[in-house]
């Protein structure tokens, strides 16, 4: 197809095509003529990704990151999905720690692997920072509730992870924390509303005959 197809299908202006071309993030089209180039299903692709990507809030530098990966994922798959959840928010502080100790403890409770170089490690350790900083510290019974029901989402994200390529399983992986994450607060949010009205409901006095 040729750009201004491209540009039709995905709902990209055709100024950010251009601009997505420079920064290496969309990968070129096959050249037809000096001016011209023709553009595929992959390129439609590509373009849905970093629209969601860019929708989350990445910059250009993490998008291109992202897509280095997807398209070069290497041999250790772990790694490198490590490497593409590190590209997204919220991002390292820059200061260098040896250990969290929040949030080993709180792994260490829920039985799981604590690596203090994967990204989102300091993640939970800032976090949990947070959350003692304002009053409301991570209890015991709070963290055991939280744990069980995010294991949950994880087992079936896993589940549901394509198996076809490396490139799928690290395209999919980060999609479904950038745009998934924003998922999963809302029905946080919307459980509390249901909780809330229910409750009121449920106090509010009767009738009586």
């Amino acid at each position: 197809m040729r750009v201004s197809e491209l540009v039709k299908r995905s709902g990209v202006p055709l100024a950010t095509v251009k601009y997505y071309l420079r920064e290496g993030v969309l990968m070129p089209g096959a050249t037809t003529s000096a001016t011209q180039a023709d553009y595929g299903d992959e390129h439609l692709h590509r373009l849905a990704l970093i629209k969601a990507l860019a929708g989350a809030g990445l910059s250009i530098h993490k998008i291109r990151v992202i897509t280095t990966l997807v398209e070069d994922p290497g041999d250790n798959l772990h790694e490198t999905i490590g490497r593409a959840i590190a590209a997204l928010p919220p991002y390292r502080d820059g200061r260098r720690r040896a250990d969290h100790p929040r949030a080993r403890r709180a792994l260490e409770r829920l039985g799981q692997v604590y690596d203090p170089a994967y990204p989102a490690v300091e993640q939970l350790e800032r976090a949990l920072e947070a959350v003692e900083s304002v009053g409301i510290p991570m209890t015991d019974e709070r963290l055991d509730a939280y744990g069980k029901h995010i294991r949950g989402i994880a087992e079936i994200d896993f589940a549901l992870t394509p198996t076809e390529s490396a490139q799928a399983a690290v395209e999919y992986s980060v999609l479904g924390t950038a745009v998934y994450e924003p998922v999963i607060a809302a029905m946080r949010r919307l459980a509390h509303q249901d909780i809330s009205a229910t409750r009121r409901d449920d106090s509010a006095p009767k009738d009586t005959p």
